[in-house]
């Protein structure tokens, strides 16, 4: 992962340092790592490492709860001088064409992992070893982690970054995104 731009981006919350990440120079959708202006690298740092949901996030879908805990993870990060890692891989990693194909399949009574291998993918796509490779770039060596995602705490072992604690996102859920909940926490996730 190489930075490849960035500049300050005062929002409502607070002011950050938005660095876009790539694997390779030209990237027209790169990772994005929203670093608040009072990090303090020398201790450990609350981290949100979000994979985009383009349905909840910028449409405010209730079929997830993606939108809830970016929202939430943003006030927390802005109160807390956190880091938010925004990582490119939409609808757990099969893009966002396959992922409106698997909620067609998920509105004919199959889960979000289920519908993921109707279409061929695996269950989770999804890879959180860039977001590794931006926490040690940004020279943070603790982590508090807000997840609710095994797989994200399990990505720290043996990663030379000390996950200090771990933070629940907890969500009011909505009558479109129960069974998605469900089949969340079926799966693994500490709901």
């Amino acid at each position: 992962m190489v930075r490849i731009a960035e500049a300050w981006i005062p929002t409502k919350r607070a002011k950050f340092m938005m660095i876009t990440y790539s694997n390779g120079e030209i990237d027209k959708m790169p990772h994005i790592a929203l670093v608040h202006e009072k990090l303090d690298a020398t201790k450990p740092v609350l981290v949100r490492i979000h994979s985009e949901c383009m349905t909840g996030d910028l449409f405010h879908s209730t079929r997830c709860d993606c939108g809830d805990q970016l929202n939430i993870s943003m006030d927390m990060i802005s109160e807390q001088n956190g880091l938010l890692i925004y990582l490119r891989q939409e609808g757990r990693g099969i893009g966002l064409a396959n992922k409106l194909k698997a909620y067609n399949l998920q509105d004919k009574g199959a889960d979000t992992y289920e519908a993921n291998e109707e279409l061929g993918f695996h269950p989770d796509e999804r890879n959180y070893g860039d977001a590794l490779e931006i926490i040690r770039d940004l020279g943070i060596t603790e982590v508090i982690l807000l997840t609710n995602n095994p797989e994200k705490i399990s990505s720290f072992d043996d990663s030379g970054i000390r996950l200090v604690d771990r933070m629940p996102l907890i969500t009011e859920p909505h009558p479109e995104n129960v069974l998605y909940l469900e089949a969340k926490k079926i799966k693994g996730h500490l709901l």
